[in-house]
């Protein structure tokens, strides 16, 4: 099939300008050499400000109708290719009496987005955690940057969406964002999810993301082998402070507990069952899902030894999550631990070192970490193994 040139052109009906020099706005589609539609836009711009078939200036006013141009050009642009890849021949006629027909309440990419994020910050402390509404956030900002500079837009049609869309925004996310490939990988997997909201609404009948995959990331390991931990806990350190960001790290190690549910703990989260065995009794700060976990030797030392230290009543007194990871490479370094190591790393050597490599079952590792689904905690199963 030869390729169809498809156009879209504005201007303006000054013959019916009104007296303050307003003229309506028109639209002419051109599909292939003959085929030609005009439709009046339902908007008027006054002819000072148009040039080109474009509104001129930076006022609010003008910004607004580009993006509205850019809009129907793109829908318009959309529904040909819909069309043309159902039907042998696509007419401007078409098009048009397509474009007119859905212009009313069609949802937008980013409109959309926009409510999604205003939806998900009211559910922010109930069943959602501020992290993630900030990598939602961070991924609006993303795409919002690509429109802008790749196509010249403020939002986009969803029925423009496609797959070439995808990998030109995986693209884009490569060369000219140069972000790493764990970083595109969330940045589109909370594109998808977007998409696959619009979906179960009905707003998209096909999904644009269909036979994408994001390149993943080499697997690193992410927790500490037996000798490292060893190490970890044998190795003299400078001061006061890093001895205690080492004791949080070692508490995080020994309870599979994260950073976020460790700045919450408090002495009521502690109970001691009948044969003498302390354990942490509460709930994730991210899932609400709640867990156990039964205290080893290190952990209730770490516990004894900063009791009652927390001005605010809290088990342990916490640095910042950015100031522990800070410090964190200077002990691994005084250890001789020569990779990057990270305050999560400890929930990963829990579940690896202390209790999977121990013979502790799946299903119990996953209850100890407060896991929704257990294939959350196959992940840190399959995790890469050091090799000796």
């Amino acid at each position: 099939m030869n390729q169809v040139n498809v156009k879209v052109a504005f201007y303006l009906k000054k013959s019916e300008a009104d007296a303050k020099g307003n003229c309506p706005v028109m639209a002419r589609l051109t599909v292939g050499k003959y085929s030609e539609a005009a439709f009046s836009l339902k908007m008027s711009v006054p002819h000072t400000m148009w040039h080109s078939g474009r509104a001129t200036g930076k006022s609010v006013a003008a910004r607004e109708i580009n993006r509205q141009l850019d809009e129907i050009r793109a829908t318009a642009l959309s529904i040909f290719q819909e069309q043309i890849a159902i039907h042998d021949i696509v007419t401007a006629k078409d098009v048009k009496c397509l474009l007119l027909g859905m212009a009313s309440g069609q949802e937008t990419l980013m409109s959309y987005f926009r409510a999604f994020i205003k939806n998900f910050e009211k559910r922010v402390g109930v069943n959602r955690v501020a992290g993630t509404l900030r990598a939602y956030k961070y991924a609006y900002q993303h795409i919002e940057k690509f429109l802008n500079e790749k196509y010249k837009l403020t939002d986009i049609p969803f029925t423009a969406l496609d797959r070439s869309f995808i990998d030109k925004y995986d693209l884009h996310l490569r060369t000219e964002c140069h972000l790493a490939l764990g970083t595109i990988k969330q940045l589109t997997t909370n594109f998808k999810t977007i998409i696959g909201e619009a979906i179960a609404d009905g707003i998209l009948t096909t999904n644009p993301f269909w036979g994408y995959e994001a390149e993943r990331p080499k697997r690193e390991q992410k927790y500490l082998t037996t000798e490292e931990l060893q190490l970890m806990m044998t190795t003299p350190l400078h001061n006061a402070k890093l001895y205690h960001i080492r004791d949080l790290f070692l508490f995080s190690c020994y309870t599979g507990i994260p950073y976020g549910d460790m700045c919450m703990l408090t002495k009521e989260d502690l109970a001691t069952d009948e044969d003498g065995t302390l354990w942490i009794k509460t709930s994730r700060k991210k899932t609400k899902i709640d867990y156990e976990v039964p205290l080893l030797d290190i952990p209730i030392y770490i516990i004894d030894k900063y009791r009652d230290v927390d001005s605010d009543g809290k088990l342990l007194p916490m640095y910042s999550n950015s100031e522990m990871n800070r410090q964190l490479k200077v002990i691994a370094k005084m250890c001789g631990i020569e990779r990057r190591i990270v305050f999560h790393a400890g929930r990963h050597t829990y579940a690896t070192e202390i209790t999977l490599s121990h013979g502790v079952p799946l299903e119990t590792v996953s209850k100890m970490l407060g896991h929704a689904e257990i294939t959350t905690t196959q992940i840190y199963a399959s995790a890469p193994r050091m090799v000796a």
